[in-house]
């Protein structure tokens, strides 16, 4: 077992855990201020973003509930930066970089890093960061396209590029970035609000540098990463060491395309971990594709999944965890494979790893559920001449674990803090109107623990034309039971035009008159153990509530 050597300078507990927590406040602090200022309904109601707090060489402090998926290569934009930078002494007080190449910083190109670097005096001390999702940026199609086949139809692409220098707006920078949108006004506020993000982490970073130093807040940072890497190697010591296997494939790789397949390989030896993606498919001819900073999140939140759940990330999470993408799969491409469906194939990842453990942490795991985001976004004209584009990401159904039932109707698992769409806010903004919504009866898979249920959202179009793409994945692969339990019922999707019912799971810009209708049955979670040992009075409450049919 590697021991892990404490930090050379010495800082008493107390200090640590008042610093531990002041990272994580500063990180809330900034989520909320993002929250509060976003011009648009994706990131101030569904919080489709993330926040994290990073020392001057860009190591992870503290982070606020956000994205997993986001906030596992959050780094990686700072990173980038500074290579590219030459040296972190290249930075200035007032900078402010953006960066959304999916080659580099894993996503797709909708999701946009934005991030500064914090200074006490003239001394670098750290690094705020955010992740959020912009809604257009002048991709082939408004809202989101399922059906690219290259990265140069999916919007502009920045490496690390200055939008303010040493407190300079760069004017040409951000004339380019809204005159390219569809959107600009939306754009341009959701931008500045990752900036406002960005101050407030550097006004309290520089507070906490200023009541305890720099020097002993960077000794406390270095005692937090050796707590955390020192805990996951004792957890994963007492994983029983193994070579643990699972794979299963996607219903496709988009609208027309064949199913994909993803091997997971899991190794135990000591306290080190390895995923090893070796022998799934890809890369595919459409959109899903994981460039390989996304995959390296991916497996980073299947383990942390595991290993560890309540202890916060920081950098030194993940120290003893190795992940193994080959080129030419899903999960390591290269330009120019399109990449905005990124998450399905890491979603199916992220299941697989922990279906691969569930012999070996049967307490620790839950039953399969239908890890996929299941998009459904309108476009269209608003009355007064303008556009608008909807977008969000429907909840399903969590498997059950070997202490309780699954969750109902939750989001999947890289989406972690994400928010509904609510009802209100939908049809307040736009020309739809929800007919239904609610958890889909009976979709959970039985068991001695009930899989979660899935959810309905029925839609009507109001407008004379609307256009929709719907995204929605584990029609053949659903949430599969543990243990003896039963699996989960299988996503379904239909566009309902008039008396003409027809069933639909992936589309893009699909014309729709006013009147026609879309529903979307998401799948529900498997059930874990055998349903003859579930609990009587469980199974009376189930069929009470209507969550099972007699």
């Amino acid at each position: 077992m590697t021991v892990v050597s404490p930090p050379e300078h010495a800082v008493d507990p107390v200090t640590v855990e008042v610093v531990r927590n002041a990272f994580s406040s500063i990180a809330r602090q900034m989520n909320n201020n993002l929250a509060r200022s976003a011009y648009t309904p994706i990131i101030y109601e569904m919080k489709d973003c993330s926040v994290g707090v990073f020392d001057r060489k860009g190591r992870l402090l503290g982070q606020s509930p956000g994205l997993p998926m986001f906030l596992g290569n959050l780094e990686t934009g700072i990173k980038v930066t500074t290579e590219m930078l030459g040296g972190t002494e290249h930075y200035r007080p007032g900078d402010v970089f953006m960066v959304n190449d999916p080659y580099l910083v894993g996503s797709h190109t909708y999701d946009v890093t934005i991030f500064s670097p914090i200074f006490l005096g003239d001394r670098l001390v750290g690094f705020g960061a955010t992740k959020a999702h912009w809604i257009d940026i002048g991709a082939k199609e408004a809202g989101r396209p399922v059906d690219t086949t290259e990265i140069y139809q999916e919007g502009y692409r920045f490496g690390p590029t200055y939008v303010y220098r040493a407190g300079e707006p760069q004017t040409q920078m951000l004339d380019y970035i809204t005159r390219n949108s569809r959107l600009p006004r939306s754009v341009w506020g959701d931008l500045h609000a990752q900036i406002s993000a960005c101050r407030t982490g550097e006004r309290r970073m520089v507070e906490l540098c200023e009541r305890f130093g720099v020097d002993v807040v960077e000794a406390a940072a270095e005692e937090i990463f050796a707590q955390c890497e020192r805990l996951d190697r004792e957890a994963v010591v007492a994983v029983p060491d193994g070579v643990y296997r699972a794979e299963g494939a996607m219903d496709s790789g988009g609208p027309g395309l064949p199913p994909v397949p993803v091997k997971v390989t899991v190794t135990v030896s000591g306290d080190r971990m390895t995923i090893d993606l070796t022998g799934s498919g890809g890369p595919t001819a459409g959109s899903v594709n994981s460039p390989l900073p996304g995959t390296v999140a991916g497996a980073r939140l299947a383990y942390k999944c595991l290993i560890n759940p309540n202890v916060p990330v920081t950098d030194g999470t993940f120290r003893n965890l190795s992940v193994v993408a080959p080129p030419g799969t899903v999960f390591n491409v290269a330009e120019p494979h399109a990449t905005i469906y990124y998450y399905p194939p890491l979603g199916l990842m992220i299941d697989l790893v922990i279906r691969a453990l569930a012999d070996a942490l049967p307490d620790a795991v839950v039953a399969g559920q239908p890890a996929d985001p299941m998009n459904v976004t309108f476009v269209g004209t608003l009355p007064d001449g303008g556009r608008y584009v909807t977008g969000e990401a429907t909840a399903v159904g969590w498997g059950a674990s070997s202490s309780g039932d699954g969750a109902n109707g939750m989001i999947n698992y890289g989406a972690g803090d994400l928010k509904n769409y609510p009802v209100e806010v939908l049809e307040s903004r736009y020309p739809i109107r929800v007919l239904r919504y609610g958890l889909r009866d009976g979709s959970g898979g039985e068991g001695r623990f009930r899989g979660g249920l899935g959810i309905v959202r029925e839609y009507e179009t109001l407008a004379e034309e609307t256009y929709l793409s719907l995204w929605l994945e584990r029609s053949t692969l659903p949430g599969w039971g543990l243990h003896g339990g039963g699996d989960g019922a299988p996503t379904h999707g239909e566009i309902v035009t008039g008396d003409v019912r027809e069933t639909v799971l992936k589309t893009g810009a699909r014309r729709l008159a006013k009147g026609a209708r879309v529903l979307v049955m998401t799948g529900g979670g498997g059930g874990y153990g055998s349903p003859a040992l579930r609990d009587p009075e469980s199974l009376a409450a189930d069929l009470a509530d209507g969550y099972v049919q007699d």
